[in-house]
């Protein structure tokens, strides 16, 4: 009989052929959907507000600061890109915690994991009526009225906007997780496609004067700088819960992963070069929508503020989708495990979706 330490820390049984992998969902996922998932849960509002944060404390070199980020960040992709080729379950690092650490551990790595999806879905749903306020203004001079748009704690009496979104996000999951797959990664390629408008717009207005004090603060302030900006690359973890409905995950899950930050990083830079070629850093301190200020600087008008707006909108839907879909896929391979109830493992038949464990989530 196993003592109680060996039952603790029993591990899960690793299949080690690709057909050994044995799943009740859909394999519909391919590279570049995959690829869309990492960068559409990493890519959120952050990259919107992070300048006005971290360039007063790193200066110009806080070009340095998203690059340092990303090479940290790159770390733990290459170990999710190894466990994911090795262990190509859905679950994330619940499952790799399983797999060669035990299942306590298992269970300790699980609840970080489901608190992180529920707590960011939440968070980022709340803030989507602000930005849908402005485009609705910015567009059609109107806005949800208060009450609606606000939590109690905020002066209203419920925030429709973050209901509906959470409502829509569900329904799509529910509808297929390929039909859900297609709509991020449309959303994915509009919102990196405002960052890029961004870019192009920046540039017109290149100052190279604004990198002559390039690094005000020295090491210690771009070091603080890239501290500030890591949580802009959290959202890796989502392509590692899709292993049940990727296709070849062996292969593709590592090569998504390696994608999606090579992606990122870029537009990071990218954005980051721009905003600061056209505005000195000094004026980045405390500014409020700084994309959508540096735009209006440039080109003297205010549709730019539209554009971003509608960029915020469209990052603040993928973000909260791929949350909800990452923390429904880990209750899945959790229930599957016998460490949540069966009700979570349900398959829809003619979806092929957890369509009852999407909905309590």
């Amino acid at each position: 009989m196993p003592t109680l330490r060996q039952q603790l820390f029993r591990i899960k049984p690793v299949p080690r052929q690709k057909e050994d992998v044995e799943t009740d969902l859909k394999r519909t996922i391919g590279l570049f959907s995959l690829t869309m998932v990492g960068v559409g849960s990493t890519i959120g509002t952050g990259i919107f507000f992070i300048l006005s944060e971290s360039v007063p404390v790193a200066g110009p070199a806080v070009i340095w600061s998203f690059v340092i980020a990303g090479v940290v960040a790159g770390l733990a992709v290459i170990c999710y890109a190894e466990l994911a080729g090795s262990v190509p379950v859905s679950g994330s690092s619940y499952s790799y915690a399983y797999a060669t650490l035990g299942e306590l551990p298992a269970m300790g790595v699980a609840a970080c994991l489901l608190l992180e999806y529920g707590v960011a879905g939440a968070a980022v749903a709340v803030g989507w009526s602000q930005y849908v306020n402005q485009l609705l203004f910015n567009l059609f001079g109107f806005e949800i009225p208060h009450a609606l748009a606000y939590a109690p704690e905020e002066g209203g009496i419920v925030n429709l906007p973050a209901i509906l979104l959470l409502a829509m996000c569900c329904f799509l999951l529910v509808r297929g997780t390929g039909e859900s797959i297609v709509v991020n990664a449309i959303m994915v390629c509009l919102k990196v496609g405002v960052l890029i408008f961004f870019v192009c717009i920046g540039v017109t207005g290149w100052d190279s004067n604004n990198f002559a004090d390039f690094a005000p603060f020295g090491i210690s302030g771009v070091v603080a700088g890239s501290g500030l900006i890591f949580f802009s690359y959290v959202g890796m973890d989502a392509v590692a819960t899709a292993g049940d409905e990727t296709k070849n995950p062996k292969k593709t899950m590592p090569r998504a992963l390696i994608a999606a930050l090579i992606i990122v990083t870029s537009v990071y830079v990218l954005v980051a070069v721009a905003a600061l070629s056209a505005q000195p850093w000094e004026e980045f301190d405390g500014q409020t929508a700084g994309l959508s200020a540096i735009l209006e600087n440039i080109v003297g008008s205010q549709w730019p503020g539209t554009i971003v707006a509608a960029g915020a909108v469209i990052s603040i839907f993928s973000v909260t989708l791929v949350s909800i879909y990452g923390q429904s896929r880990i209750l899945f391979t959790m229930a599957g495990d016998g460490m949540m109830p069966k009700l979570f493992r349900d398959v829809n038949p003619r979806t092929l979706t957890p369509v009852k464990g999407t909905i309590v989530v």
